[in-house]
């Protein structure tokens, strides 16, 4: 997509999707002078003195994810408007925030990054804001490989914190492991957990076929579900790899063998309306117990778009939109209150999910160190490394590789009283990152061909997921 999709994500998600499919809908979009503008959204880029923080958040207005990029801006600053004082200067979340006040600290954004899903252009814009801007603490990236360059350019300033938006690659963590760089979320192949179980063991999937874009997201996510169906007994016998933002799945859907009991899908964003119609079109409707998806399945934003024909499949993810607990209303009023329902209705995606948690971890970072970032932000770092975050689908806690051991949740698409959504029916508690040794820092990273597809030792939640019904 070569057009911007600055500060426009939620509000116009039909304009995005139907253009991504190639489709011009009049009035969507702005105007050429704004969209060649700065990505800052007039947030101050002057100094602010010894008693201000600066932070800036990195996310995706382009590509395949632009979509979201309010969302994940929306999540972060709803956090500093609730309990900090902060005041929206405008109904969209890229329009700015006021000042919040944290431990005696005035907290700034001075900056959004708008980035494409691909790391050349996230370190650019890293760079920016971290080096003209002078942020002190970066928010993001929203992207898998995005994320990977990020951690190593934290490698590179470990005298600034990084924390991740929602970017889902293993690697990020897992191989490049800079201490200034936290991921206050699990990854890509968490995400997946109870996925291989569930096709193997309540759907009978034997073999499988597994399909995603071609980029270390996907890698991530269907290495998560191949470690978990194979250490069962499972034989995946087709990996295909469209490239990010394809526009014609045909030829791609035509490899997937017809003899498979079932596939798993990891194409998201934009590319996944494209797949689903493509994938009906060649194949005819989609039997929900042969096919189940990823993490953007059950997204509340691309179930606007395709829940009716994907109606009935499973999917896996670490948030329960059904929710009935305490923590997951409160967090939902939150975001209603700050941003109305444009951002609320998103609660549940991994995209505000995951940037209101980055944000409450800072937050509770910032106030165990009374706002103290001197030092080369050393003090922050040691507090970040032991912060947990209580959050609104689970406790979350860091690893020693400051990733996120997190709840996960397997999940139906259903037909709700407000339309599509994701029924929960298990959660698998306290997934860690390595799958029980299957994933380690020597370990090849996941790519096209890795993990393996080896029977063993499965990790540890299989066989013991709780069965949940919150209702819908």
């Amino acid at each position: 997509m070569e057009r911007r999709w600055k500060g426009r994500g939620p509000w116009v998600l039909m304009c995005a999707l139907v253009l991504a499919l190639g489709v011009f809908v009049a009035g969507c979009g702005g105007d050429d002078e704004e969209s060649s503008g700065s990505s800052s959204s007039g947030q101050s880029s002057s100094g602010g003195g010894p008693d201000t923080i600066r932070v800036a958040i990195l996310s995706d207005c382009e590509g395949a994810f632009g979509a979201f990029y309010e969302a994940d801006i929306g999540g972060a600053q709803t956090v500093l408007i609730d309990k900090y004082g902060a005041k929206a200067k405008g109904k969209k979340p890229s329009d700015g925030l006021g000042p919040a006040k944290v431990a005696g600290k005035t907290v700034e954004i001075v900056g959004y990054g708008c980035s494409n899903d691909t790391a050349d252009k996230a370190i650019e814009e890293t760079r920016r804001l971290m080096e003209q801007e002078k942020a002190d603490i970066l928010i993001g990236p929203l992207s898998g490989d995005e994320g990977i360059a990020v951690a190593n350019y934290a490698k590179d300033n470990p005298d600034k914190t990084f924390i991740n938006g929602t970017s889902g690659a293993q690697d990020a963590t897992l191989k490049v492991q800079a201490p200034n760089f936290f991921r206050f979320h699990s990854d890509g192949a968490q995400w997946a957990a109870g996925l291989g179980d569930y096709a193997y063991n309540k759907l009978g999937w034997k073999t499988a076929a597994v399909i995603g874009d071609d980029y270390s997201f996907p890698y991530t996510s269907l290495a998560g579900f191949i470690a978990e169906f194979c250490a069962v007994g499972g034989k995946v016998t087709k990996r295909i790899w469209p490239a990010l933002g394809e526009k014609d799945y045909s030829s791609f859907i035509s490899q997937i063998p017809k003899d498979v009991d079932g596939v798993m899908v990891g194409i998201g964003g934009s590319g996944l309306i494209s797949f689903i119609k493509q994938y009906r079109q060649q194949r005819g409707d989609i039997d929900p117990k042969k096919i189940m998806g990823n993490n953007f399945w059950p997204d509340p934003l691309i179930l606007k778009e395709v829940g009716a024909q994907i109606n009935g499949a499973y999917t896996a993810q670490p948030t329960a939109p059904d929710s009935t607990e305490a923590a997951a209303k409160e967090y939902v009023a939150k975001l209603d209150k700050a941003y109305g329902k444009a951002i609320s209705d998103t609660a549940s995606s991994v995209f505000t999910y995951n940037y209101y948690n980055a944000m409450q971890a800072l937050v509770s970072g910032l106030e165990q160190v009374k706002g103290d970032i001197s030092g080369g932000q050393k003090a922050l770092q040691q507090a970040l490394s032991k912060t947990s975050v209580d959050g609104a689908y689970g406790k979350v806690t860091l690893d020693e590789n400051r990733n996120g051991v997190a709840d996960n949740y397997v999940a139906q698409i259903v037909k709700g009283d407000n339309g599509y959504t994701a029924k929960t029916i298990a959660k698998i508690p306290g997934v860690e990152q390595t799958f029980a040794g299957t994933f380690s820092s020597s370990t090849p990273p996941p790519d096209r061909t890795n993990p393996e597809c080896k029977k063993g030792s499965a990790p540890p939640w299989v066989g013991k997921a709780e069965s949940v019904s919150f209702g819908t």
